[in-house]
């Protein structure tokens, strides 16, 4: 299965085992068993400190169980870890074989101090690029935790318990048996929800830092250009992010960033925390902004309360917090979120194969996504609430050239059906002669924009009637003081190479803001 680069690639890190690990399969007859079979046996090749053993002993076939030898200390994938997840496997490989982790010591602490015996499993598919995430934090945590114990399960393997817990959406996290969480999870986000103190404790370690020069709201490309270009100056800088990457860590492919041919969100995102650490910036994770309180004079500080209960001072703020999926906000889109209404279709596609399903927009994101669920589902229904689709050519021709794709125009998606468990349909005006239809399906991908993140910023800054910061070409802000920079704001174009750009805009011009205050100001700021 592993072609000349991916093998000597594997057998370079295989090196760093440094304890002997057993790959424990299981499994049967079947085809996908053989490809496992075959799998396992190459990797075991690779590596002296490896070794493969076929003992049946799991419900799940095909599965194994990646074993430190002489241990309890494994983690176990149902199904076959490749695309997305052969990274899963690799660090898996390496983890359990007693090569160290990039986490910091304080979370590998609270990791171990977990109370409780916690038995987690994932549903995952092999496009989906959210799901690594999920499935390495947890794996790490059952190296770190004896009492911690993780199974991977490939969905497209094993439909049936895809169908009898009605995922429709990965990943999908069951601890002990019972729905855990839904989405893309790191490991210090599964310990704050297993660990309810941890809130308390980050709060009131933040509580304590001395005032920021600059502090940037928000880890999308543009809070991480603005981090890395307000540390260049040498001057005090801290993040507060919800989650660092924001919106790119959703990102399947990347093919415009400029000097990268292609790449994706997950690995752009990891470049850019990896290259604001060696600069120094202080990283608070988990960090929702909930009230920004400007400074009462110029240069004095200002402050962003957060959902915690902590707060943070700066000189300067740089506001980058980025935009979200934008919902329908029709009746049962919420009730039937994660049971059939969607946002992502690289991740959760493969769930719909051979089912009918509807895309909601007709612009590059909709018909992207349109033509490819074609290939996975029965028949996909794309509507677009104007007259006309608004992607690129292209991308139209391909789309109609689709057998099993039917587009309506100048239709507006009035409600969500469901039979209390999962979607069965919706119901759609037709906006010329203003009658309602029904289409009867499982699956509804919504790909209708992005709205800012800004509710927490009524009535400080001045925003535009769609909630966008209004800023000017230096990035400035109404607030003296307070920049921003990216999807949240006016700038038009919503493209990752743009917001770094803004980004990194904004951090100069804070600097500069900072090194033209008045010798009054900065006596005040001072006090």
């Amino acid at each position: 299965m592993l072609d000349v680069n991916l093998t000597a690639q594997l057998k370079t890190y295989l090196a760093n085992i440094v304890q002997p690990i057993e790959l424990v399969a299981s499994l049967d007859d079947g085809a996908k068993s053989r490809e496992l079979e075959g799998l396992l046996t190459e990797i075991a090749a690779l590596s002296d400190s490896v070794t493969m053993v076929r003992k049946d002993d799991d419900k799940r076939r095909p599965s194994f169980m990646i074993r430190r030898a002489g241990t309890d200390i494994g983690v176990r994938f149902a199904g076959i870890p490749m695309g997305h997840e052969f990274t899963s496997l690799v660090l898996a490989l390496l983890q359990v074989g007693g090569h160290p982790s990039k986490l910091t010591q304080e979370v590998i602490e609270q990791v171990r101090g977990l109370d409780g015996d916690f038995a987690f499993e994932t549903y995952f598919s092999l496009s989906c690029q959210n799901c690594p995430e999920v499935v390495q934090a947890l794996n790490l945590m059952s190296v770190i935790n004896p009492r911690i114990s993780h199974v991977a399960i490939e969905g497209g393997v094993f439909q049936d318990e895809v169908t009898n817990r009605n995922i429709l959406s990965v990943p999908a996290i069951f601890l002990n048996g019972e729905p855990f969480a839904q989405g893309r999870m790191s490991v210090e986000q599964v310990v704050a929800r297993l660990d309810t103190g941890s809130t308390a404790r980050a709060a009131e370690k933040i509580a304590g830092k001395d005032p920021f020069d600059v502090l940037v709201v928000g880890g999308g490309p543009a809070g991480a250009a603005a981090a890395i270009y307000a540390a260049r100056k040498g001057i005090r800088t801290g993040i507060a992010a919800e989650r660092f990457g924001g919106q790119v860590l959703d990102t399947m492919s990347i093919e415009n960033f400029i000097s990268v041919a292609h790449t994706e969100g997950p690995k752009l995102v990891a470049h850019m925390e990896q290259h604001v650490a060696e600069y120094g910036v202080d990283v608070m994770n988990l960090q929702t902004a909930s009230k920004l309180i400007p400074a009462t004079q110029v240069g004095g500080l200002h402050e962003v309360q957060l959902a915690s209960g902590a707060s943070l001072k700066a000189r300067t703020v740089i506001l980058s917090t980025g935009a979200r999926w934008r919902q329908m906000n029709v009746p049962g889109e919420e009730a039937y979120r994660n049971k059939g209404v969607t946002y992502c279709p690289h991740c959760d596609g493969p769930l719909f194969k051979g089912k009918r399903v509807a895309v909601i927009g007709g612009g590059n994101s909709g018909v992207e996504a349109a033509i490819d669920l074609a290939g996975l589902v029965a028949h996909v229904t794309l509507i677009e609430f104007d007259s006309d689709l608004r992607a690129d050519a292209v991308l139209q021709r391909k789309l109609a050239s689709l057998p099993n794709v039917k587009v309506v125009t100048s239709a507006m998606t009035t409600e969500v059906l469901g039979d209390g468990k999962q979607v069965t349909g919706l119901s759609y005006k037709d906006r010329n002669h203003d009658t309602v239809h029904q289409v009867e399906l499982e699956g509804i991908f919504v790909q209708i924009g992005l709205v800012p993140n800004t509710e927490w910023l009524t009535d400080t800054v001045a925003l535009t009637m769609r909630g966008e910061i209004e800023v000017d070409h230096r990035g400035e802000t109404s607030i003296p003081g307070v920049f921003a920079g990216g999807d949240v704001t006016t700038v038009p174009f919503k493209q990752i190479v743009i917001a770094m750009g803004e980004g990194s805009k904004a951090a100069l011009a804070a600097f500069d803001y900072m090194i033209r205050l008045a010798p009054e100001e900065e006596d005040a700021l001072a006090a």
